[in-house]
């Protein structure tokens, strides 16, 4: 899919890798860019539509979705990470949290717009996944759980959509520069590298892209013996 005068939609936009997303998709001649966002602030970009969205809320999707039904470009990136074990007192609650942003949200707004990107002649998904669909930790377990599920769901997306024409990307990577990550120790990768590295995939016609280097060892690791997601994470 071709960027020059597309119309994008991108969850979770008001920072982090959604604003770098934003911001690259103008720069590469975005017709139009949604920026849904729980509480809709302007973001002094012009081209960019601040939408209403909160992906847990049905009624807010419904209606992002009648308000945009000029969308070629879908990317589900909105997520959240609180980082807890699952041994705590209040991991099922806060599991059923992430999950209903990370996993049922991304359900549920590409349910809303599949019909509209294939309307508009297929266009793209992109769904923002995660080296923590294939290793977990005891901090993250949740939120891997989670992105375990919607790698599951994206490529089962793949399947259904390809007979509209509508591409779908994967996007695995792992801790990147951002308030999301502020208090981990770890080497983290600039969100705007990784905006860059995501759309030219989606140019390119690829299905899957692996942002950085700990998410290429992780990959080639799977099939290893013994299995990278066997070992702990190193620090």
């Amino acid at each position: 899919m071709k960027i020059q005068n597309a119309v994008a939609f991108v969850t979770g936009a008001n920072r982090g890798l959604g604003l770098q997303l934003v911001r690259e998709l103008i720069a590469r001649g975005a017709k139009k860019v949604y920026a849904g966002m729980r509480n809709p602030v302007d973001l002094g970009i012009p081209g960019v539509v601040s939408v209403k969205l909160d992906v847990t809320n049905a009624d807010d999707v419904a209606t992002a979705a009648v308000q945009c039904v000029d969308t070629t470009l879908l990317i589900n990136n909105a997520g959240i990470a609180p980082f807890l074990g699952y041994f705590e007192p209040k991991t099922i609650d806060v599991t059923r949290e992430i999950f209903e942003t990370n996993f049922y949200g991304v359900i549920r707004v590409s349910q809303a717009f599949a019909p509209i990107l294939a309307n508009n002649g297929g266009g793209a998904i992109i769904n923002v996944l995660s080296v923590a669909s294939w290793i977990s930790t005891a901090m993250i377990a949740p939120y891997a759980a989670s992105k375990s599920a919607v790698w599951s769901f994206t490529n089962a997306l793949r399947t259904d959509v390809r007979p509209h024409g509508t591409q779908v990307l994967g996007l695995h990577v792992g801790f990147m520069d951002a308030d999301m990550t502020r208090e981990i120790q770890m080497p983290k990768t600039d969100p705007h590298v990784v905006a860059v590295q995501t759309l030219d995939a989606l140019e390119a016609g690829q299905e899957e892209v692996l942002a950085d280097d700990i998410t290429r060892q992780v990959k080639q690791g799977l099939s290893a013996n013994p299995a990278v997601y066997l070992a702990p994470i190193a620090r």
